[in-house]
């Protein structure tokens, strides 16, 4: 891409090649061009994802949405946009599908005999805050259902638009139903601009993060991803900055850049970043194997050399000094009022 050609307010900055497509074609120069955002109706028949991954600890997701607005450029999420036909480049943050179904889904979910209630993850994969929640308000319609049910749900997100929905989260908090985590992998606005251009400002993230805790709901905070080089050297100042705004718990991610993500990150850091683009992109490989990616179980949470082992050894650090004495209780199941044998104890 020429210098200067950059789009402001997009991740990615054309649409990469779909690995599933039998024909393919280079993008030109001019086909670097601003998108609109487009939005798709589709009714899946199933909306609860079983999640079987072994080093994950959430057991249920659901995502109200496929693709996401929020434009990060290392989205492990853009390779299943590859899926539906689309790409994981500028289609992922603009091809954005609507599934206006998923409460009706859901409470068929919660409804199914012998179905035994186990904490609902919002989102897994892609932001259920994200700008079209503004509009389609199908996250609402999930926590209505979850206090309706008593039915527990913990969300991660990158928008302070989750505020809206302070009335429910209340009403859920009064019987441990609910817990919300902010994803804040930067504090310096300069970055975040960049990095993921149409979420919340750190300044915002961190103002709802103290509204939450103001109002007794349980709050966390991912500091994801931890790219070496680039936001690495913020994680101290970021676990003292959330623990002082109310965070009870906080996770870490080290960046890993699988499938259609890399060329989306490396062309998004060399336009963006070009005087310490490959420090980066080789500090990243050095946590990788050599690689840019990693797959494999538990490993690819864990990294290996030097680089990684510092990251782990700053949030240890920074746990003992900001962490020490906190964290949430797990939330409730016990008052599911979803099947009949969970309908027939409250009596």
């Amino acid at each position: 891409m020429s210098e200067g050609k950059f789009i402001k307010g997009q991740g990615a900055q054309r649409n990469e090649i779909n690995r599933f497509d039998k024909y393919t074609f280079e993008p030109e120069e001019e086909d670097y061009e601003p998108a609109k955002t487009k939005f798709t109706e589709v009714f899946p028949k199933t909306i609860v994802n079983i999640v079987k991954s072994p080093d994950l600890s959430m057991e249920l997701s659901l995502n109200p949405y496929q693709g996401c607005e929020h434009g990060c450029a290392y989205c492990f999420a853009r390779p299943t946009h590859e899926f539906w036909g689309y790409s994981a480049g500028t289609d992922f943050e603009r091809q954005i599908m609507v599934k206006k179904n998923a409460p009706e889904l859901l409470e068929k979910f919660f409804r199914k005999k012998n179905y035994i209630p186990k904490t609902l993850f919002l989102s897994g994969n892609t932001d259920c805050y994200q700008p079209a929640e503004k509009k389609f308000e199908i996250t609402r319609q999930i926590l209505q259902l979850c206090l309706d049910y008593r039915h527990p749900v913990s969300i991660l997100t990158k928008n302070a638009l989750v505020l809206r929905d302070l009335d429910l989260l209340k009403l859920l908090a009064e019987q441990n139903l609910v817990s919300v985590s902010f994803s804040i992998p930067t504090l310096k606005e300069e970055i975040r601009r960049k990095m993921e251009p149409r979420t919340s400002s750190a300044e915002k993230k961190l103002k709802a993060l103290e509204i939450l805790a103001e109002n007794k709901i349980p709050t966390g905070v991912m500091v994801a991803p931890v790219i070496p080089g680039l936001t690495s050297d913020e994680s101290l100042n970021i676990l003292k900055t959330i623990s002082e705004a109310g965070a009870q718990k906080v996770g870490y991610a080290l960046v890993r850049l699988n499938d259609t993500v890399e060329p989306v990150f490396v062309n998004w850091i060399n336009a963006n970043f070009p005087d310490r683009a490959q420090k980066v992109l080789n500090l990243i490989r050095s946590m990788r194997g050599g690689n840019l990616g990693d797959k494999r179980l538990y490993e690819r949470y864990k990294g290996e050399g030097n680089i990684a082992e510092m990251i782990h050894n700053t949030f240890a650090l920074g746990k003992r000094k900001y962490f020490t004495d906190k964290g949430f209780a797990p939330l409730s199941t016990e008052n599911f009022t979803g099947t009949k044998e969970q309908q027939l104890k409250l009596f």
